[in-house]
């Protein structure tokens, strides 16, 4: 029987941790076995000028001419994943704030530029909430925003600005976003030009587990409607510099973590992998993550802004080596994917 709503909760709050943690596990090896998923990757984040500033993000800044506002031109851009693809990238992970003033056209160029450049890489870009600025900003629905982007070189969507969904904590963290409903649609749109996308939550903040497991089953049921996710990624919130700070002003418990991954293994039964974040857990809370529900340990990075902005303590990046001597130290197998979940010996 699939587990339901009350069955989640019921486990998330009550059930002892080592053994929420080895049942998640073991769903995990009956799907992959010992095999953990990584990509060596690189993080593009091309802009921090964003029209939202939402109360969890530290990452943000309105005005233009701010001194830590940035916005890389394409030359920037292209040098930037020249750089990773020569150290092996296989994929490119694009995402960036809100910038009032480029048109749609320069993110189809961004991309076919990329595609021209470097045809074999993955570029995996722009989440949700981009997709619906670019929607507004040229007069176009979403799915035709993606058609577009599709035939520039996108391979697929990252997940983020999911956030939670239940739209009475959205309208409390980020109230000038989209719409759950609205990041829902976008993916059902992928999904049907199939275009696969990974998906969110952003959790330890005012939310409660209720709704944790609200934003599960939304994801799950989309799952069943329209297949088309590779991945749940929870995001840990990091409480430094910003708006949420002053009421929420210490990140969460390892243990709150670790419950939160092992449920979403458990309840997501329809998506192949759950990811242990290494640059918001921490490196060493991810490896205990493998053992409660994760199979994917996300990539190699390279230069994360977003996270590292609100406080993160790991590292920007990590070598291939490392990535994959973790792995190892574990007990675990590691298998190099690229952004489609194609495997390389």
């Amino acid at each position: 029987m699939r587990m339901t709503t009350d069955e989640a909760l019921d486990l998330f709050l009550n059930a002892p941790l080592q053994d929420l943690c080895k049942k998640a596990n073991d769903f995990k090896e009956k799907l992959h076995g010992k095999k953990v998923f990584w990509v060596n990757n690189r993080q593009i984040n091309y802009t921090n000028v964003c029209v939202l500033h939402c109360r969890f993000c530290a990452f943000s800044k309105i005005k233009k001419d701010n001194l830590e506002a940035y916005d890389w031109d394409l030359p920037t851009i292209h040098q930037k994943a020249k750089e990773a693809i020569e150290k092996g990238a296989r994929e490119l992970h694009i995402v960036g704030g809100l910038h009032p003033d480029h048109p749609f056209e320069y993110y189809v160029e961004m991309l076919s530029s990329l595609r021209s450049k470097f045809q074999a890489v993955n570029l995996k870009a722009f989440t949700a909430v981009e997709i619906c600025h670019f929607a507004k900003k040229s007069s176009r629905t979403p799915k035709e925003i993606l058609e577009i982007l599709k035939q520039a070189g996108l391979d697929a969507l990252p997940g983020g600005g999911a956030e939670i969904l239940v739209q009475s904590v959205r309208d409390k963290i980020c109230g000038k976003k989209e719409t759950g409903e609205e990041w829902l649609s976008v993916h059902r749109a992928a999904h049907s030009l199939s275009i696969p996308t990974n998906a969110t939550m952003l959790f330890g903040h005012i939310e409660k587990p209720e709704d944790r497991i609200a934003h599960l089953e939304m994801l799950r049921n989309l799952q069943d409607e329209a297949p088309g996710f590779f991945a749940f990624i929870p995001l840990v919130y990091l409480p430094q510099k910003n708006d949420l700070n002053r009421i929420v002003p210490e990140r969460t418990s390892e243990e709150d973590i670790l419950r939160t991954v092992a449920i979403s293994r458990l309840f997501l039964d329809n998506f192949p992998h759950i990811k242990a974040y290494w640059i918001q857990m921490g490196i060493e809370t991810a490896m205990k993550a493998l053992h409660a529900g994760a199979s994917d340990l996300d990539g190699t990075i390279l230069e994360e802004k977003i996270s590292h902005a609100a406080g993160a303590s790991s590292p920007i990046g990590l070598t291939p080596s490392a990535m994959q001597e973790l792995i190892i130290k574990e007990g675990l197998s590691p298998i190099e994917r690229d952004a489609k979940y194609e495997t390389y010996p």
